[in-house]
């Protein structure tokens, strides 16, 4: 399996959440952990998933689960850059609409 890793850097008045390698239950917590300090520190949260290469229901779940937290606290998690079966995933669940950006969203990574 590839290393998980969940970065977060703060650049423009956000965070970005840059998260690599294989997102399943193993690493369920690092990633909970990492998106809820992000949240709950930023009003607009940029979670990068082009380096992640797989991402199973307990990252999904990670993922909408921070989502609400952002919008409760009056911000906005979204995701960007998916590629290969995390983008197939994202789309299946319908996850994809939920946490994109739209086209003219200045904030877009």
């Amino acid at each position: 399996m590839a290393r998980f890793e969940a970065r977060t850097s703060t650049e423009a008045g956000r965070v970005v959440v840059t998260l690599t390698g294989e997102c399943d239950l193993a690493v369920r917590d690092e990633l909970e952990a990492a998106l809820h300090a992000a949240v709950t520190s930023a009003q607009i949260v940029i979670v990068d998933l082009a380096a992640l290469t797989f991402l199973d229901s307990s990252g999904v779940h990670g993922l909408v689960t921070a989502h609400r937290t952002a919008r409760d606290r009056g911000g906005q998690l979204t995701v960007v850059n998916p590629s290969g079966v995390v983008a197939v995933v994202l789309e299946v669940t319908g996850v994809d609409a939920l946490l994109s950006p739209t086209v003219d969203d200045p904030r877009r990574g």
